[in-house]
């Protein structure tokens, strides 16, 4: 039987993605125009108290595991736990990201020129990690878990599972005294754009990524 052997340019891909993931969702929060759709709960908990958007954005990922066991049932896998060891080092980039970035929103259009960029980094970041098929995001991990599930597309089970996090971040803000406390114009241009960023990306990098990282000829050799 063949031994795997450690695979440097898939893991260097994997965890560039992840670096650039946190970068985006970071800087989308630090615009004033609400956070990413997936981390708006946390993000609005964070405004409300002044808690760590990082350890709450934690706290949600590791509920979103749970949710996978619960929802996968008897095709849940142990597999699944090492997403909370990938949060806690994935929530702490994105503490050292808030803690080193200066930036400041309040001028409207370098917040929009910031937002795009956010949405591209996101949008790189996300799909790099996914492409290299190791352990996914808990905010991935979800959606495909739904997916898997109820067998529907995998987008569709995104744009719920975003639609779902907004209406709970409005409904906290609410109670909080404020409904768009953080959930503003960048949290719902995001919801569309870090897809697209996505798709774009896929179609003119996956193929030569997934070649680089020992992928593609894995799978024709298959």
């Amino acid at each position: 039987m063949e031994k795997k052997r450690f695979n440097g340019a898939r893991w260097g891909i994997y965890i560039l993605g992840m670096v650039l993931l946190a970068m985006g969702i970071t800087m989308n929060s630090l615009t004033g125009l609400g956070a990413s759709a997936i981390v708006s709960v946390p993000f609005t908990v964070s405004e409300a108290t002044g808690l760590s958007f990082g350890d709450l954005t934690l706290i949600v990922y590791i509920l979103f595991v749970g949710a996978e066991f619960v929802i996968m049932g008897k095709k849940s896998s142990w597999t699944y736990l090492l997403q909370i060891p990938l949060s806690i080092v994935f929530t702490r980039i994105m503490n050292l990201i808030k803690a080193v970035l200066p930036y400041e929103s309040g001028n409207l259009p370098v917040d929009l020129l910031v937002l795009v960029i956010a949405i591209i980094l996101t949008g790189v970041g996300a799909a790099m990690t996914v492409d290299m098929a190791l352990i996914p995001n808990p905010g991935d991990g979800i959606v495909a878990s739904i997916s898997a599930r109820s067998g529907r597309e995998l987008g569709l089970c995104k744009n719920i599972l975003d639609l779902c996090c907004v209406c709970c971040s409005l409904i906290i803000g609410a109670v909080m005294g404020n409904p768009l406390m953080g959930v503003g114009l960048g949290t719902f241009i995001s919801m569309i754009g870090v897809g697209r960023v996505i798709a774009v990306f896929n179609a003119l990098a996956r193929t030569g990524l997934r070649r680089m990282a020992g992928l593609e000829t894995a799978e024709q050799k298959a």
